[in-house]
């Protein structure tokens, strides 16, 4: 090699180095890792039942808010989810308006409740063939419910019986079976003179058991009263209670979300706070003074 050739050679390898030795370096950027709540819903349908309707809300919320999973939550019973909300294991929950109320003493707060209010009122379902017509019918005969603590199917209908002269410690026989859907079956087997639920389960079981459903009549309603809240415990990231609120409330303004509302079914989430509730607790003095004591929760 000439010494032309030999000094182009140590100029080029010099200038490979220089420029080795400034070439940048890139880390990438490791992702938050997400955090993860539960959402729970109180037992208005059996577990199978409730995941398969409330599971796709679930599903919209963790693809619209960044950083955070959530995991829906079902419990079997009544008593299941009461123990869960009152002790503060959950982090998000849907209860009943007097499950709302009582949460309330247990470290959560309301951002929000299911629409439909009108819907939120008891019924009363009996057979066609069952001779029963007017309340006083009842006296002395067997009625079912899904459970004490259920406000719309269970409360307001043993109001609207008291209303009507019937003292339900009494006069008849009081079976808590478990479930919105147990209570309706009941009444279709026989087995109670009369079933206890709200519209929303009834809805459900005429689109799903029609022939089963034709047997029976829905006889009395009480009137209605605020629907079940959304509540958040106390300690939730407020950014996080917001961006919830506002996907749930805003659900019905989108066509993916009206189809995920008619799952339920109801026609919108809406925004409200603790106060919202103040006409359960007026409720639940009257029920309390005047058909029965309720357990402090």
């Amino acid at each position: 090699m000439s010494w032309l050739g030999l000094a182009m050679f140590l100029l080029l390898a010099g200038c490979g180095d220089e420029q080795q030795e400034y070439q940048p370096s890139f880390v990438a950027q490791q992702a938050q890792p997400e955090k993860h709540y539960s959402f729970a819903i109180h037992p208005l349908h059996n577990p199978e039942m409730l995941l398969e309707r409330y599971g796709p809300i679930v599903d919209y919320l963790n693809r619209h808010i960044e950083g955070a999973h959530f995991t829906l939550e079902a419990s079997r019973n009544y008593e299941e989810f009461d123990k869960k909300l009152y002790a503060g294991q959950l982090d998000f929950a849907l209860p009943n308006p007097y499950q709302t109320v009582n949460s309330l003493k247990h470290g959560y707060h309301v951002f929000g409740k299911m629409g439909d209010d009108h819907n939120f009122r008891g019924i009363w379902l009996v057979r066609r063939d069952s001779g029963i017509r007017k309340v006083t019918d009842l006296k002395g005969k067997k009625v079912s419910y899904p459970a004490k603590t259920a406000l719309a199917a269970t409360m307001m209908p043993q109001y609207y019986l008291h209303t009507h002269g019937i003292d339900v410690n009494k006069d008849v026989e009081n079976l808590y079976v478990g479930s919105q859907e147990s209570s309706i079956m009941n009444a279709y087997l026989g087995q109670v003179a009369a079933a206890a639920t709200w519209p929303i389960p009834w809805m459900l079981f005429q689109q799903q058991h029609p022939d089963k459903a034709a047997q029976l009549e829905l006889i009395w309603q009480t009137e209605p009263l605020i629907n079940n809240g959304l509540v958040a415990r106390s300690d939730m990231p407020k950014e996080l209670v917001e961006r919830v609120a506002m996907l749930l409330s805003t659900l019905h303004e989108n066509e993916e979300g009206r189809a995920l509302l008619a799952r339920l079914p109801i026609s919108r989430f809406e925004r409200a706070n603790d106060a919202s509730y103040d006409v359960v607790r007026s409720f639940l003095a009257t029920f309390s003074r005047n058909v029965r004591p309720l357990e402090p929760q």
